[in-house]
């Protein structure tokens, strides 16, 4: 665990938490607006969470899950950023066959594996094919061998580099929790296409999971605050990942984390301190007065700006610093600035700087209290 007293970073001994709970340098693809999110991964994941139940009978649904099946990987998860309901040429089927045995792709980033599964889920259940079931299983199995032994989940399957990290960036870890919560709860999405077996498998996944978010939280002056987007397999520590990722607080991926505690029934003592901790942090970092604006520049572009405003609602920074929790941006340099006009251009608007991320957590954290309150 990172402790941080008067602005000096030290490392102590990690006392695992008892849960009463069930408890880089390459180029990266163009982000949007949003949470920073490629658009077609977004687009994707959005796809299969609108579509009716009726609508995972028909033939369009079928040919989608023939590409799934295609696009599994050996090991048991899927590549990133491919749309499954793009149709297929016969040279484009017989490329992703030839793929199939390739494991450096199979990720949970960007919502891959965990959407896949989902999709999966809601067609077995209106069509009961066993090639369903078995492919589910097998995806299944592959977040189970992900899991590092701290809890944790890294980015990728093959781990080299920053990609044994424990991964909460883009919410990739958060996203295979969420999905776990709904097996070992018995969700009507997953029933049928899991057994008791993997349901008690997923309760002791998750809270091996739940038990780590709580062991990387960054405590500052004795008080639990939030995470980094990524943090060390074995120091626990935050940890640079792309050279414009570096070790900080994270004001994104810290605010899917908590709502993730704030999902659990009957919460621990120290899932409690941590999200209490946690919002008290958002509380106090909460940016006022200003407004990222999307402008036209002078080359006819668009670009990105912050200007003052004084009835902006309230923003957050991606990264703050670990030492005096002041917001900043980073060019692919890895040099830290303080102004994102002193960035340039292609990660000024390709990466999803600032945001009202913890926003939404307000009305939850409000209502969550009052649960609390009640059950002590």
């Amino acid at each position: 665990m990172l402790h941080i007293r008067n602005g000096h970073i030290f490392k102590v001994a990690i006392i695992t938490s008892f849960l009463g709970v069930f408890a880089g340098n390459a180029p990266a693809i163009a982000q949007d607006s949003g949470h920073g999110t490629p658009k077609m991964a977004r687009e994707w994941r959005n796809f299969v969470k609108e579509k009716s139940e009726i609508w995972y009978a028909s033939p369009e649904a079928a040919n989608i899950a023939n590409n799934i099946l295609l696009y599994q990987r050996s090991c048991g998860g899927w590549p990133k950023n491919i749309r499954m309901d793009e149709p297929l040429s016969d040279s484009q089927i017989a490329a992703v066959t030839d793929e199939k045995e390739v494991t450096q792709d199979a990720t949970i980033d960007n919502g891959a594996t965990t959407t896949e599964l989902t999709f999966l889920a809601k067609i077995f259940n209106v069509t009961h094919r066993d090639e369903y079931r078995s492919a589910f299983q097998k995806g299944f199995l592959f977040l189970q061998k992900m899991q590092l032994a701290n809890g944790g989940w890294p980015q990728f399957y093959d781990r080299k580099g920053y990609y044994t990290h424990i991964t909460y960036n883009d919410n990739a870890m958060v996203n295979v929790m969420n999905l776990l919560k709904k097996i070992a709860d018995r969700d009507t999405v997953f029933t049928r296409i899991t057994t008791d077996e993997n349901a008690e498998t997923a309760k002791k996944m998750f809270d091996k999971g739940i038990d780590c978010i709580l062991k990387t939280q960054i405590i500052v002056d004795g008080k639990p605050t939030v995470w980094c987007a990524q943090h060390d397999e074995v120091t626990l520590l935050p940890a640079k990942a792309r050279a414009y990722e570096l070790p900080s607080f994270s004001g994104s991926e810290s605010a899917e984390i908590v709502v993730l505690l704030m999902s659990i029934p009957n919460p621990s003592p120290e899932v409690i301190n941590a999200v209490n901790g946690a919002m008290a942090w958002f509380d106090k970092t909460k940016i006022v007065g200003k407004r990222l604006d999307e402008i036209t520049n002078v080359e006819g572009k668009k670009d990105r700006r912050m200007v003052d405003d004084p009835s902006a609602t309230p923003l957050w920074a991606r990264f703050y610093n670990l030492d005096d929790m002041r917001p900043f941006v980073c060019d692919r340099d890895g040099v830290k600035k303080y102004d994102i006009s002193e960035i340039g251009y292609e990660r000024r608007n390709g990466y999803a700087w600032y945001g009202e991320w913890p926003l939404r957590l307000y009305p939850k954290y409000d209502k969550w209290q009052r649960k609390i309150k009640k059950v002590k």
